[in-house]
């Protein structure tokens, strides 16, 4: 009975690899509704920070003036939107239109004494007009907190007096300043407010700011903080639902923020509620914007190109500069950048991208969607129960029973640990099958051919056969393989792409877990593979193995392993960095594909693959190579799980790291039989 179990395990491998050919037929259909859903959105919007503006005007010797020139030259630049903040008493007196002080400060201003039982806060508008305009403002705003407000004047200037302390005061957010909306709106700009959550949800006062916002043209807006509009008063006011549909009816959006160290609370429940009106922004920070204008440009073109950013976001700051005993700003680096021939804007739309208010992916979901992805869902269970099978063939069918009972069980009750898991399995589970299936074929190659050999020399333990299969044989045999073994780490692709098909993770809202796993569990499979399951009975070599005396060397290789490991586990993922060589030599490949291949495919795995597979046809401790070879699939596989890159740019890069790759790899061999025929030739004479 035991055998006929085996038996049926080792036959069940070709029914489940035709599953697995159905499994990606029906990821295919799911595939193309992917790119149709990444072509639906091609507008770039580029927006600069009303606030940064003023602060740096606040430094010049005419504010205005400075404001009104760089609001020309910026929208001359290409910057089409400017955000602006719900306002503070700070904004108002950084841009002249009021003055501020608190109960000590007017007592010294007045020559008066400090009352005793008063804190207030005395505001003083600078002009008759400021005061008509800003004073509704401020009233509402501290009427509606349950702060008293009383008129004021000084010296002739019309004021207020805010019945709490000035450090209160300063904190409140105010409606966006009217006459700063209407100047930006007359000069062409689009608005993009910024909205904060720090006051109880006024759902009478929104409903009249987001009006006032579809009347300026506003289609996006963003949220400053750690929360979006009502999520403190949600529990009792259910006040993201409100701001929602207030949203909706008006046909605004919301805006991600890429690179968080946490979403902002609520953002997801917003988003769900606007079905996913919703687009990513990139954020080039105060201090990035001081950076050389070639490199902002570039980074903005491979932000839209590459990572679906849809809007591009600009700060800047005054500085001092003691070279040069003045205050600056980056203004004028920014224009430059985005101006310039070559620059940004030219970049991007040389990219296929137009300028204007950015619009969110329109998601293409075909009525038989879900038939499509039940199918690759049973195509990814087979593959990962193929994988089972070429460690532990007896487990085959039980790993494909449970598998499928387990993914039924788990979709119920956890879908979204259930697609990520499965995608999961299936990234690792093509690259690890596709690396040993070569092992395997090599294995078989080398002493089937051993026999045919008229001048075989077998090197028992040494590990070396020659005379197997001259040169030109094994070279193409390994670029056979090459191709075979990445087609099959590829077949992961569709399935990751369908089970993973939400736009949440294009969004980033959701992210694909395991990334590390991944990047080191196919190693570790291959090489138990090498180690344990070429020739003798893998329970045999492991009795072996743990018998086998530890040496100094053993563990100085050990350690040095770890070391790279640790390495190699922090250069993957989003928190990886790179060094000034790499990052140059990163555009440079940039500037000259279009898209730039991985480094660690091309220039490492790749290659290494073609010269491992070449080597281990003649020498049979050279497939220990394989080991390090299989980064190079697991790479590719792992390109398509971000799944906020397009689809086709994952696809180009792959490609182009295995052309790449191949060509080094090529280059490799013909580099390793020059070194050994020479080493041939001088070995005797080195000898004497």
């Amino acid at each position: 009975m035991q055998h006929k179990w085996q038996r049926w395990n080792l036959n069940s491998r070709k029914w489940l690899w035709i599953v697995v050919v159905i499994g990606l037929i029906g990821a295919l259909p799911v595939v193309y509704d992917r790119l149709q859903t990444e072509k639906s959105s091609k507008t770039v919007e580029i927006v600069f920070d009303y606030r940064d503006l003023v602060d740096a005007a606040s430094y010049r010797a005419n504010p205005q003036d400075y404001i009104s020139r760089q609001l020309d030259r910026l929208k001359e630049a290409g910057v089409q939107s400017m955000a602006v903040y719900e306002s503070t008493l700070e904004d108002y007196r950084k841009a002249r239109r009021v003055m501020y002080w608190g109960a000590q400060d007017i007592a010294n201003l007045t020559d008066g004494v400090i009352p005793e039982n008063e804190n207030y806060t005395y505001v003083l508008f600078t002009s008759k007009d400021n005061a008509d305009a800003l004073a509704p403002t401020i009233r509402d705003t501290f009427d509606n907190l349950g702060t008293p407000v009383e008129d004021w004047s000084f010296r002739g200037q019309p004021g207020l007096i805010i019945k709490t302390p000035v450090e209160d005061a300063l904190l409140k957010p105010m409606a966006p300043d009217e006459s700063t909306l209407l100047t930006l709106h007359d000069k062409g700009f689009h608005i993009v407010p910024r909205l904060v959550d720090s006051l109880p949800y006024n759902e009478e006062a929104m409903n009249r700011l987001i009006e006032r916002f579809k009347s300026l043209g506003v289609k996006r807006i963003l949220f400053e903080g750690d929360s979006v509009k009502g999520f403190n008063d949600n529990e009792d006011k259910q006040s993201i639902a409100s701001f929602a549909e207030l949203l909706k009816q008006n046909g605004i959006g919301i805006a991600t923020i890429e690179n968080l160290k946490e979403q902002q609370k609520g953002f997801n429940k917003l988003a769900f509620l606007l079905d996913y009106n919703v687009t990513r922004l990139y954020s080039l920070s105060e201090n990035d914007s001081t950076l050389k204008p070639d490199v902002i440009a570039d980074r903005f073109a491979l932000a839209t190109k590459d990572r679906n950013i849809r809007m591009l976001y600009l700060n800047t700051a005054p500085t001092r500069n003691t070279a040069k005993a003045q205050i600056e700003d980056s203004v004028d680096n920014l224009v430059t950048s985005l101006s310039e021939p070559g620059g940004a804007i030219d970049k991007i739309e040389a990219n296929g991208f137009t300028l204007g208010q950015a619009t969110a992916f329109e998601v293409v979901d075909s009525p038989f969607q879900r038939y499509f992805k039940l199918v690759a869902v049973i195509g990814a269970v087979a593959m990962v129960s193929l994988m089972i099978s070429y460690f532990i063939p007896w487990l085959t069918l039980l790993a494909w029973v449970f598998g499928l009972v387990g993914s039924a069980g788990l979709l119920l009750v956890k879908p979204v640990l259930f697609e990520q898991a499965l995608a999961l399995a299936v990234a690792i589970s093509a690259p690890t099958i596709a690396t040993v299936l070569a092992v395997r074929k090599i294995n078989r190659s080398g002493p089937q051919l051993a026999v045919q050999g008229s001048t075989t020399e077998r090197g028992g333990h040494s590990g070396s056969v020659h005379g197997i299969m001259n040169p030109q044989r094994r070279l193409v045999q390994s670029l056979v393989l090459y191709v075979k073994t990445a087609v099959i780490s590829l077949s992961a692709v569709p399935f990751v792409i369908a089970l993973l098909n939400n736009i949440t993770y294009s969004l980033v809202l959701n992210q694909f877990r395991g990334v590390s796993l991944l990047h080191i569990a196919p190693i570790g499979l291959v090489a138990i593979y090498v180690l344990l399951y070429r020739g003798e009975f893998a329970l045999n070599k492991t009795g072996k193995l743990l018998r086998t005396p530890v040496t100094l060397a053993m563990v100085i290789a050990a350690g040095v392993l770890g070391i790279i490991g640790l390495y190699y586990l922090s250069r993957t993922g989003n928190s990886g960095t790179a060094s000034s060589y790499e990052l140059a030599f990163r555009n440079f490949m940039e500037n000259s594909f279009g898209v730039r291949p991985r480094s660690k495919e091309f220039l490492l795995a790749h290659p290494l693959f073609i010269l491992g597979s070449f080597l281990t046809l003649k020498y049979r401790n050279a497939a220990y190579l394989m080991i390090v070879a299989v980064i190079g699939q697991l790479s590719m596989v792992d390109t398509f799980a971000h799944i906020h890159s397009p689809v086709l740019i994952s696809l180009v890069r792959g490609l182009l790291g295995l052309g790449l790759g191949l060509i080094l790899g090529v280059i490799a061999v013909i580099v390793w039989q020059i070194a050994e025929g020479c080493w041939k030739r001088w070995l005797p004479l080195l000898k004497k």
